[in-house]
């Protein structure tokens, strides 16, 4: 019975979680990394609510993702919803959660493999 239980919760769970995305809307935009760099070296969105897919493709260690507007890379300026839910594994992906992008400037990178500031533009 507890087994039967614990079944039905998680697919509870996941059905739940599954729906909530898909009525978001958002669009997933892929990105992968690789050793000390993205392999996309800019983006040009229209405004919206996006998801952030990211790879880890062949670096030997976890990865991060930041997002923040153009030039305010500290901490406090960081797009708090954008960060993946867990850190990246070599050969493993991980998505942020829903983020909506408004006109303007940003920059996305990797705290964890040092990468460059790359651009995301929102028209």
């Amino acid at each position: 019975m507890k087994n039967l239980l614990a079944a039905l919760v998680a697919t509870f769970a996941l059905t739940f979680s599954t729906t909530t995305y898909a009525q978001s809307d958002a669009k997933v935009v892929t990105l992968e990394q690789t050793e000390g760099a993205f392999t996309q070296k800019s983006l040009t969105l229209e405004p919206g609510t996006y998801v952030f897919k990211v790879a880890n493709n062949g670096v030997n260690h976890d990865l991060g993702f930041v997002l923040t507007p153009k030039g305010k890379s500290d901490e406090a300026h960081h797009i708090k919803e954008a960060y993946v839910t867990e850190l990246i594994k070599e050969g493993t992906s991980s998505t942020s959660k829903v983020v909506t992008l408004k006109k303007g400037e940003y920059e996305y990178f990797c705290p964890l493999n040092p990468t460059p500031k790359y651009t995301l533009v929102v028209k």
